[in-house]
């Protein structure tokens, strides 16, 4: 990786140039000193009488290599190719005895900046070459640079669609919508996972985790334990015994006896009036009810500002303890009741854990939330919408983009 440099001063400022001459002959190094001073360009001079002398001598403050290539022919390109495979962001500028139009064309061809005659040079021809060579190396690099961060970030996109989920639903009365952002800095997944599971006899099923800590060993863990939630439901299983068979696979696959995984569970009946709910130390869905729920289902921005809009945490949930916590622990079922018109809202504490603004040291917490979430159902906003505004909400309050990672699913019903 390269050192960023700093951008050359406008006209009438000074910058010390970082620059490296290689000769042979110790007068020419008196001649190009005397001609860049005369032209106005300081430079910090280091001096090597070789090529095999200077390879040792470029750091990653070197700016800008002055190459003889005078010699025995055959050498000559040879040289060169062997200063620019270590020159890294340095621009290497040819100033040789050498007038040969046919072997400057390939000197550049092979990556020289310029390829200048000693005798056709004067201080500020070659000081103008050495700050044009320069700034042409640094908008090469910040080239390079942007065309990797866009083959990264395609990469990237690619193997987040790889590794998060498709739901698997088909019932046209319901509605799904996902928020999932890693809190590391570029990192493509965090520890939190969710999925969405609709079985052959129409019950669906719904996920959230999230894996403690951070870090990529806990993002392949999320990963792996969404995969196996999935595989668990397709394979028949629901409820305890699956979350117990959950709680094997994170023992087996935990980096240390230290992570646990919270988790909630989600059940909802064919009639999709009722659901069962599992929560494994995991805050509380919540729950949206009123006549404009899942309307407009198509643009998720529901009917207009509903009166009737009601946001509630799921009362009287009973919990148990988070996975990989307690051997043989229990997770007891809280029986829903949903009604014909809702939204069901899944979440990981990355969204209630900043604060609540202007200031204050009080984190939004689940009530937070709840007000965040009836002021945008008051106006009347669902699906994508809805959540848009909420993750952007809890932002604005927190000051900040939330530092750890955030999962929300929504489901809505009309």
């Amino acid at each position: 990786m390269t050192t960023p440099r700093r951008p050359l001063p406008p006209p009438g400022q000074s910058e010390t140039v970082e620059l490296l001459a290689v000769f042979a002959d110790p007068s020419d190094v008196l001649m190009v000193e005397k001609m860049l001073t005369e032209a106005g360009l300081e430079v910090a001079l280091t001096v090597a009488a070789s090529v095999d002398e200077a390879r040792h001598r470029v750091t990653r403050r070197t700016q800008c290599i002055l190459l003889d290539l005078s010699g025995p022919e055959a050498d000559r390109l040879t040289g060169l190719r062997r200063m620019l495979s270590v020159s890294g962001t340095a621009a290497v500028i040819v100033l040789t005895g050498v007038d040969d139009a046919a072997l400057g064309v390939r000197a550049v061809a092979a990556g020289a900046e310029d390829y200048l005659v000693k005798r056709e040079v004067d201080g500020p021809l070659l000081a103008r070459a050495v700050r044009y060579g320069i700034e042409r190396r640094r908008a090469e690099e910040s080239e390079r640079r942007l065309v990797e961060a866009r083959l990264m970030a395609a990469e990237n996109a690619r193997l987040e669609r790889g590794l998060l989920p498709v739901p698997l639903i088909d019932d046209p009365a319901l509605t799904h919508h996902t928020r999932y952002r890693p809190g590391r800095s570029r990192a493509l997944l965090g520890g939190d996972f969710y999925d969405t599971v609709q079985t052959a006899d129409g019950t669906v099923h719904l996920v959230i985790g999230d894996v403690s800590g951070h870090g990529p060993d806990e993002a392949a863990l999320g990963v792996e334990m969404r995969m196996a939630w999935r595989t668990l439901v397709l394979a028949g299983h629901t409820g305890e015994q699956l979350l117990g068979t959950l709680d094997t696979v994170l023992g087996h696959e935990r980096r240390d006896d230290e992570t646990f995984t919270t988790l909630c569970m989600i059940t909802v009946a064919p009639s999709r009036r009722s659901a069962r709910l599992y929560l494994a130390g995991h805050p509380a869905p919540l729950l949206f009810t009123g006549a404009g729920i899942g309307t407009d289902i198509g643009t998720g921005t529901g009917a207009g500002p509903d009166p009737e809009a009601r946001v509630a945490v799921l009362p009287d949930c009973a919990r148990g303890p988070a996975l990989g916590l307690l051997p043989g622990a229990d997770w007891p079922l809280t029986e829903v009741e949903l009604g014909a018109s809702w939204s069901l809202m899944l979440y990981t504490d990355g969204l209630i854990e900043g604060y609540r603004g202007d200031g204050s040291s009080e984190r939004l917490g689940t009530e937070g939330l709840v007000e965040l979430a009836r002021e945008a159902s008051g106006r009347g906003l669902a699906g994508r919408a809805l959540l848009d505004d909420l993750v952007a909400g809890v932002e604005r309050l927190n000051g900040d983009i939330l530092t750890d990672d955030l999962a929300v699913l929504l489901l809505s019903h009309r």
